[in-house]
């Protein structure tokens, strides 16, 4: 069985979210959240026609505000008291993710905000997922992709953008790395990787110099 993926994405106010509309309107941040969602073929009208998925969601919160498309506060539990929203075919993120099946591992919402923490069977359904957020949410940011296993705390895993690099920056620091190049003692020098690529190598520096700066910018989680 494949290990899968674990994303997490962060969503700018997206329209169809009762619960980031609600953060934002209580001052609230909602992290305590399950969902229900029933199949459409356990569900039927009057007359035994099937009616569209529907999806209970409840989640506590530090407030006691009553607003709007969301039923509560039901019950309290001390400082927090739990809410419910019932809806159908809703444009949310979270039942979007449940068209694909996908699990929430964490749900946050905050000054009207969405993140989410997920898992997709495999990169192909992770494109997918995102060809699909993209689409519907113009205010999205992938934040972090792991694939299991994984080590270390999850403040110690971070999402490394190889995207960053440009196409010779790429070739440089994979010859170099093949080279033996970051090896102790070194596999080869600057100067045989950079006569290998037909090119100075006052260029084969600047350009490993270029690549490793952007990586370290996603491992150290700083910007240059």
């Amino acid at each position: 069985m494949s290990p899968g993926i674990r994303a997490t994405v962060k969503v700018g106010s997206p329209e169809g979210c009762p619960i980031a509309s609600f953060s934002q309107r209580t001052g609230t941040t909602v992290d305590r959240v399950s969902t229900s969602t029933a199949s459409e073929g356990n569900l039927s009208d009057s007359e035994g026609n099937a009616k569209s998925t529907t999806s209970t969601t409840e989640f506590l919160a530090a407030t006691d505000e009553e607003i709007d498309d969301v039923s509560g506060p039901i019950f309290s539990y001390g400082s927090t008291n739990l809410y419910r929203h019932t809806h159908d075919d809703s444009n949310c993120p979270c039942a979007c993710l449940g068209s694909f099946g996908c699990p929430v591992h964490r749900y946050v919402a905050e000054d009207g905000d969405l993140t989410l923490v997920f898992h997709a069977e495999h990169f192909d359904q992770l494109q997918a997922i995102m060809a699909e957020f993209r689409e519907r949410y113009p205010d999205i940011d992938v934040q972090r992709l792991l694939q299991p296993p994984l080590q270390g705390s999850t403040e110690e895993q971070v999402f490394v953008n190889r995207g960053k690099l440009t196409d010779r920056q790429h070739e440089v620091l994979q010859a170099a790395y093949d080279a033996g190049y970051f090896e102790r003692p070194k596999g080869a020098n600057a100067t045989e990787i950079a006569a290998e690529l037909d090119i100075s190598q006052s260029t084969f520096t600047e350009h490993l110099v270029a690549a490793q700066r952007k990586l370290f910018e996603d491992i150290l989680e700083t910007d240059a």
